[in-house]
């Protein structure tokens, strides 16, 4: 029998036209699958949102009642506490008008002269002594004939607890002695003087504090010598408690 011939075999060079085509298919069908994931359905996100939104801007009923009560408490413990700093206003009120009174009727022999008054404001009593009444031109020692009088305020102002201020005050004529170089010096040892003589009376040193003001504050115009004479003064103030 004649011999078969073998059959040549050729390579197949397009081969992997077969694998790259499976291999973008692969690809197109992973990039269909991811878009398919990461597309939103619009309408059920709005449905979604809108429901959280109504669901956090609307109160739930059973929490109405609660915040109700607390609403309530917190407005009576106002009111309280307002009622309270009323009754404590009321009551220092009073008790510096009382203390107005009793400074008044002390100080009533001067008051009559115009060479003392007396006065309330929100700051306390405020007690204005002519200058003229208490020390000698250029001087800054208390005179005998009114160590009565303040030994009498002394002894009202002992009985009070409230801080004191002593102010000293002069016209807008200058000074300078020895003693005395200028009007800061008159006017802090004349408000020093009466500071003294309230505590050798039984008020309190700490509740004392001295000031002296010279010309600074007047209280009329330095253009005449009777506007001069009320400027040149001795300011005593109780000052009022403060509310707590």
């Amino acid at each position: 029998m004649a011999r078969r011939r073998k059959r040549t075999e050729h390579d197949n060079h397009d081969r992997w036209l077969v694998s790259y085509a499976d291999f973008v298919t692969l690809l197109f069908a992973f990039f269909v699958v991811m878009y398919s994931i990461s597309s939103v359905n619009e309408g059920k996100y709005k449905t979604f949102s809108d429901s959280l939104s109504l669901a956090f801007a609307t109160r739930p009923a059973s929490t109405a009642p609660l915040q109700s009560q607390q609403e309530q408490m917190l407005k009576a413990l106002v009111d309280r506490r307002n009622a309270r700093l009323g009754e404590q206003q009321i009551k220092i009120q009073e008790r510096m008008k009382a203390l107005t009174n009793n400074v008044g009727q002390v100080m009533l022999p001067m008051i009559n002269q115009g060479l003392v008054s007396v006065s309330q404001s929100k700051r306390g009593v405020v007690i204005d002594i002519s200058a003229s009444s208490l020390f000698k031109t250029g001087d800054a020692s208390l005179q005998p004939e009114v160590l009565d009088v303040l030994r009498q305020v002394a002894v009202v102002l002992s009985k009070e607890e409230q801080p004191i201020e002593v102010e000293g005050h002069t016209d807008d004529v200058p000074i300078k002695t020895a003693q005395f170089p200028s009007n800061w010096e008159l006017s802090s040892a004349r408000a020093s003087s009466v500071a003294r003589m309230l505590i050798d009376n039984g008020v309190q040193a700490n509740r004392l504090a001295v000031v002296g003001l010279a010309d600074n504050q007047p209280l009329l115009p330095n253009n005449s010598p009777e506007n001069r004479a009320k400027n040149r003064r001795v300011t005593i103030t109780i000052l009022s408690p403060n509310v707590e």
